[in-house]
């Protein structure tokens, strides 16, 4: 049981959400303002995609990254910043094989897929920790081994620390090879990600799975997608983990109403101080995952 367990907002993902909710964060100024009221709210960490602001489709803009993080970070709030590394992994397979990679298909190497982590230096990054069918269809997410070594020595390089995103468990396999070949600094930091098809099903079973083959002095955290977004938050807690709620996750705050990221963390800490707990700060955070003050 993680009596002070503290909350991950993940703000807009990279999903084709934009074209279900009306309020989704798109712009920079939306999405730092929207990882802005989460803090309030009580999360610990806000994880930030951007999108291209006039259309709202996922982009790997530099100069998009640096202005969320410049807008969140000028504001004074006192809030972990989480920037995802996953953007530039998708490989569309073509019905014969020789056509691939078909149009949409945005894949390349590892230095570009952390190219705005120079410019922004994030508390945190992703790194989506293996490849995955991602969905119905001919998507392909690809995070091969020597890719995420590559990535693993560089965000450490530039002394940030990797949240571990793992989406089945030869993902959190992997994790903890990288933490043997001493690639992960000390503590390890591992979000597991339940629901996504196909990858781990998001069930209690599931969940206690992962939880109990992490590494050693392992910080984890657990969500789930879709209607399971809260209770996997119980979940997770009950297990000895930390919590992660968003709109990149789920869109509701019930059934048929459109959440706000806000809503989604005050919920978030209901359900946490149901239990008994309190909800840790950005501060207790910092401490257990090792990180520097920016």
């Amino acid at each position: 049981m993680n009596w002070n367990p503290f909350i991950t907002c993940a703000i807009t993902g990279s999903g084709a959400s934009q074209g279900v909710h009306p309020n989704l964060p798109i712009t920079p100024e939306q999405i730092a303002n929207s990882a802005i009221e989460a803090a309030k709210a009580g999360a610990a960490i806000v994880h930030c995609h951007v999108r291209e602001p006039e259309t709202g489709e996922p982009s790997r803009r530099v100069d998009l990254y640096r202005d969320v993080v410049d807008r969140i970070r000028s504001s004074g709030e006192n809030v972990i910043v989480n920037l995802t590394t996953g953007m530039g992994g998708d490989l569309l397979i073509g019905p014969n094989g020789t056509d691939t990679p078909l149009e949409g298909s945005d894949l390349v190497g590892p230095d570009e897929r952390i190219a705005h982590l120079h410019d922004t230096l994030p508390d945190i990054c992703t790194l989506d920790c293996g490849s995955l069918n991602f969905g119905d269809g001919n998507l392909v997410y690809v995070g091969t081994p020597d890719y995420l070594r590559i990535g693993a020595e560089k965000i450490r390089a530039l002394g940030i620390k990797p949240e571990l995103e793992c989406f089945e468990l030869g993902h959190l396999w992997f994790v903890n090879k990288l933490v043997e070949e001493g690639l992960i600094d000390d503590p390890p930091f591992v979000q597991v990600c339940l629901g996504i098809p196909w990858g781990a099903p998001a069930t209690p079973r599931t969940m206690q799975t992962f939880a109990d083959q992490m590494p050693p002095n392992a910080v984890w955290s657990g969500f789930a997608i879709s209607r399971m977004e809260m209770p996997a938050v119980a979940q997770a807690m009950l297990m000895g983990g930390n919590v992660r709620v968003g709109l990149e996750d789920n869109l509701y705050i019930s059934k048929g109403e459109f959440a706000s990221n806000a809503q989604l963390v005050e919920r978030a800490v209901t359900i946490v101080e149901s239990l008994g707990g309190t909800v840790a700060g950005p501060d207790v955070a910092r401490e257990r995952l090792g990180l520097a003050k920016r």
